[in-house]
């Protein structure tokens, strides 16, 4: 089979399970965009050996395509005999990475907005449905913010995926208790990472965007929770190296004003 044979056969299944009718599209960017559209609203229910491989297949091609990123291609900012802060702009799931972080929401299933723009969004379609699959056997109710868990990467080249709940800022206004709760984002992954015996993370942008904290206000936390991490960590740590993936021109431009001048 094919590919473009096995993305058919992929995305007769998802509409089959869900009870929906959708003509297949001529071009493979087009059935791209309907297969994500399908993995995006398809709840957390069991899967198909048969539906997992064909899935693996394409989220392999589509990751070929894209190209992997070595954390040694990102750009080296800060470095002390603790550890190494290190920049990126570009596709968080390109990163290969011992882990890459999520910004989640309250449930912690996914983003279920068919092609929503939103990191969580990415995450979860690089991966695939076994990453929504895991979040829902292991978070039950309403995921606190500040807190994080960790899952499987699957189709990531990440090993894992670790996802915190990030603080809304309807007004765009943070009070200092939401400071603190994204502060605590940072030292919960960072804890998590540790203990799992993780030597990176790559961290986002976590709060800024959809959920409207200030760009370089939430830059500045990040760069001191990271760093007051190391300090309060001590020297025997196998965590070592965390990348700032950025996306947006502004992230990178407050990054990387801040890195390097600690």
């Amino acid at each position: 089979m094919d590919r473009l044979q096995n993305i058919d056969c992929l995305i007769m299944e998802l509409l089959q399970e869900q009870g929906l009718h959708y003509p297949l599209p001529p071009t493979l960017e087009e059935k791209q965009h309907l297969l994500r559209s399908l993995m995006n609203i398809r709840p957390p229910w069991p899967a198909s050996d048969r539906l997992i491989a064909c899935q693996d297949y394409e989220l392999q091609c589509q990751l070929a395509d894209k190209g992997v990123v070595e954390l040694s291609e990102t750009e080296l900012v800060e470095q002390t005999g603790r550890y190494s802060l290190r920049l990126w702009q570009g596709d968080i799931t390109r990163l290969r990475a011992d882990a890459i972080v999520n910004a989640a929401n309250s449930q912690m299933l996914g983003c279920f907005v068919p092609m929503h723009r939103c990191i969580d969004n990415a995450i979860h379609s690089a991966a695939g449905i076994q990453l929504r699959l895991e979040c829902a056997a292991i978070v039950q109710g309403e995921e606190p913010t500040g807190s994080a868990r960790i899952t499987q990467g699957y189709n990531l080249p990440a090993k894992f995926v670790i996802h915190t709940v990030g603080p809304i800022i309807p007004d765009g206004i943070p009070t200092p208790a939401q400071e603190q709760q994204l502060a605590a984002c940072y030292t919960s992954c960072l804890s998590l990472a540790e203990r799992h015996g993780l030597e990176n993370i790559v961290f986002n942008c976590i709060s800024t965007g959809e959920f409207r904290f200030p760009n370089h206000r939430a830059a500045e936390i990040a760069v001191r929770a990271v760093r007051q991490y190391f300090v309060d960590a001590g020297t025997h740590l196998r965590l070592g190296t965390v990348v700032f993936d950025v996306f947006k021109q502004i992230d990178y431009d407050a990054y990387r004003s801040l890195l390097g001048k600690n």
